[in-house]
């Protein structure tokens, strides 16, 4: 199937409606006292360890991969995945000032957080763009090794589980780890080879 070209307009608000989605997704975790993988689940532990603020500690840990993302995917791509992870820390900071302290159920956190990072993830590949970190990894394994993104990203974000038990209790990771479950067969159902692909 012939790939479809998007116009800057529809990658604009394509990127933007990812990253909100996927924003939001993080507030209902952090709402839940949950986590989840990735850059964002690391991120995550960081901002409950520490005091500092989820979208700077996001974008930090996020740069050594954009390096990588320039050298196998080019610059078109990089500086849109360098753009959508500034917007996800600033949505993120957004939904704090308007939803204010909300807390969730950790069950419907993980689950519904998740979800809403999975289309949010969507939306961005579809886009040619990520939220970085073991996203650009995992985008890697499937065009090079022919590993459905789901997959690949699922099997590193168990390292990502494991060390949230130096954080969260072993009840909020094994919620997370249902969470984490869903968004990547999320991922591995829907994008895929042969799958609508837009540039």
């Amino acid at each position: 199937m012939e790939a479809v070209r998007h116009t800057p307009t529809e990658n604009f608000f394509g990127i933007l409606t990812g990253c909100y989605l996927a924003a939001l997704g993080i507030y209902f975790m952090k709402a839940g006292g949950v986590v989840t993988g990735g850059t964002a689940g690391i991120a995550l532990l960081l901002t409950y360890a520490t005091s500092y603020n989820f979208g700077v500690i996001y974008f930090a840990i996020s740069i050594p991969f954009i390096t990588i993302a320039v050298w196998k995917k080019g610059w078109s791509f990089s500086l849109k995945t360098l753009a959508s992870i500034a917007v996800v820390g600033w949505f993120e900071a957004l939904n704090k000032h308007f939803l204010g302290d909300l807390q969730l159920n950790p069950y419907y956190a993980a689950i519904g957080g998740n979800i809403l990072c999975a289309i949010g993830l969507l939306a961005l590949f579809r886009h040619s763009s990520s939220l970085g970190g073991v996203n650009i990894l995992a985008l890697l394994a499937q065009e090079r090794l022919g590993i459905r993104a789901g997959y690949a990203q699922l099997s590193m974000d168990s390292v990502v589980m494991l060390l949230s038990l130096t954080s969260v209790s072993a009840r909020e990771v094994g919620i997370s780890v249902i969470g984490v479950i869903v968004l990547n067969l999320s991922l591995a159902m829907n994008h895929r080879p042969g799958r609508y692909q837009g540039f």
